[in-house]
Order: structure tokens, then C-alpha cells, then sequence
């Protein structure tokens, strides 16, 4: 087998690779980097990927990083439905619109405020800084209210009529912060919410599976708010 997948679970965009994948019944080897452990910091590692990060993939000696372009890649590399990254000008140019512009919205809100009620405290031993917190929560809802108002407003997938590779980048991502709280609810993102919900259907049962360990995460989170009643605890439905 050729194709190597570096991956650790708790990294959204792995996840998106490794469900690309899987979906699409994509021979490869998955390769563990575990971020706890430092792994991606090994002088090994930065041989498949300079910058020390996951995903990365490595394909028949060729090495590859940035989920977005690995994605693209993957859809150009094997044969799988064109409605992922669609061959149609006009139609892959909206899924570029979302790719290009989730990196300082969905990817950086989401990913920040999880850091910041979940990684740091348990990283460094001190208590949530509530006020950076409520600054990301706020800038994930504006986040939101886009995907509702502009991405969802015409289609049922955030650039199409089917689900694309956009798509599954932005649920990996909005599933993240769920596990530290934040939800959003059917009153103030109807669109969001269904459009989730066909997401999690349509990559069934991989979705589940892809995203244990973040829900083991999430019970533990909501576990010890419980027993300490301690701030940074679920914030209100948005």
C-alpha cells in the first residue's frame, strides 16, 4: 500500500483526510503522530512534513501537508464521485470560495476556543481566561451566522447541492468546540443546524467512529464542570 496518512485523532483536518478516505474506501496506511507525546516534533517527522504538523501523506514517496490541498490531491489522485471537488469550473470555484476563506474563520475560531477552555489549562495548570474566551466565542458565532446567511443560504451543502470536501472540513471543525460546551441551536441557525445533520448521514458510520476521542473529551469536560460547577463551563445555546 502506498499511501500513508499521518493523523492524530484530535486534529480536525486529520480527521477530514481520514474520513475522506474511508468514505470513498481509499486504500492507505494510517500512521499515528501523537500530539500528546511530541511526536510531530521528531526529526523523522519533519522528513514527511516540514512544518510538523498532521495531516500529511506521503504517496509513493511524494510528500504532501495542508489538509485543503491534501483533499484536493486525494479527489485528482483516485477515482471517486465528482461531486467532492467537482471537475465543473464554476462549481469548484465555490468550494475554493470556502477553503480559502475558512482558515481565518471556522478553522481559526473553532480551533482557538477550544485551545483556550480545553488545551491551555490542561497544559499549563492555570484556570480559563474567561475573557478570552467569551472573544472567541463570539467571533465562532459570527462564524456561524455566515455559514448560515451566505453558505447555506441557497444550497443544502455549504457550496453545493451534495456534499463536497468543503463541507467535510467545516464539520470537522464546528464538531471540535462542541466538545468544551458551544452549541448553537435551531432557533438562531436552522440552515447550520440541518445542514449538520445531513453531513454526519452522509458519512455514517465513519463520522462516529472519527470523532471518539473527541467525545470522550467532551464527557470529560462536561463531567468535571459538573463536579466543580467551575467557570468556562458550557456557554449559552447561540
Amino acid at each position: 500500500m502506498s499511501l500513508k496518512v499521518y493523523y492524530d485523532l484530535m486534529s480536525q483536518p486529520a480527521r477530514a483526510v481520514l474520513l475522506f478516505l474511508k468514505k470513498n474506501s481509499i486504500e492507505h496506511t494510517p500512521v499515528l503522530i501523537d500530539l500528546r507525546r511530541r511526536a510531530h516534533l521528531t526529526d523523522e517527522f519533519r522528513q514527511v512534513n516540514h512544518f510538523q504538523r498532521v495531516p500529511a501523506i506521503e504517496d509513493s514517496g511524494f510528500c504532501l501537508s495542508e489538509s485543503a490541498a491534501i483533499l484536493r490531491y486525494l479527489c485528482r489522485r483516485f477515482p471517486c464521485p465528482d461531486h467532492w471537488y467537482p471537475k465543473d469550473l464554476q462549481a469548484r470555484a465555490r468550494i475554493d470560495q470556502y477553503l480559502d476563506w475558512q482558515h481565518l474563520n471556522t478553522r481559526l475560531n473553532a480551533a482557538l476556543l477550544f485551545q483556550t477552555l480545553v488545551i491551555r489549562p490542561r497544559a499549563t495548570g492555570q484556570p480559563v481566561d474567561q475573557q478570552r474566551a467569551d472573544f472567541y466565542r463570539q467571533e465562532l458565532a459570527g462564524t456561524l451566522d455566515h455559514l448560515e446567511n451566505f453558505f447555506l443560504r441557497d444550497t443544502p451543502y455549504l457550496a453545493a447541492d451534495r456534499i463536497s470536501i468543503a463541507d467535510l472540513l467545516a464539520a470537522c471543525e464546528l464538531e471540535q468546540p462542541t466538545a468544551c460546551g458551544f452549541s448553537y441551536s435551531a432557533e438562531s441557525h436552522p440552515r447550520l443546524l440541518a445542514w449538520m445533520g445531513r453531513v454526519k448521514a452522509d458519512l455514517a458510520p465513519h463520522f462516529e467512529e472519527a470523532h471518539r476521542i473527541l467525545y470522550m473529551v467532551r464527557d470529560r469536560y462536561n463531567s468535571r464542570q459538573l463536579d466543580t460547577g467551575s467557570g468556562g463551563g458550557p456557554a449559552p445555546r447561540i
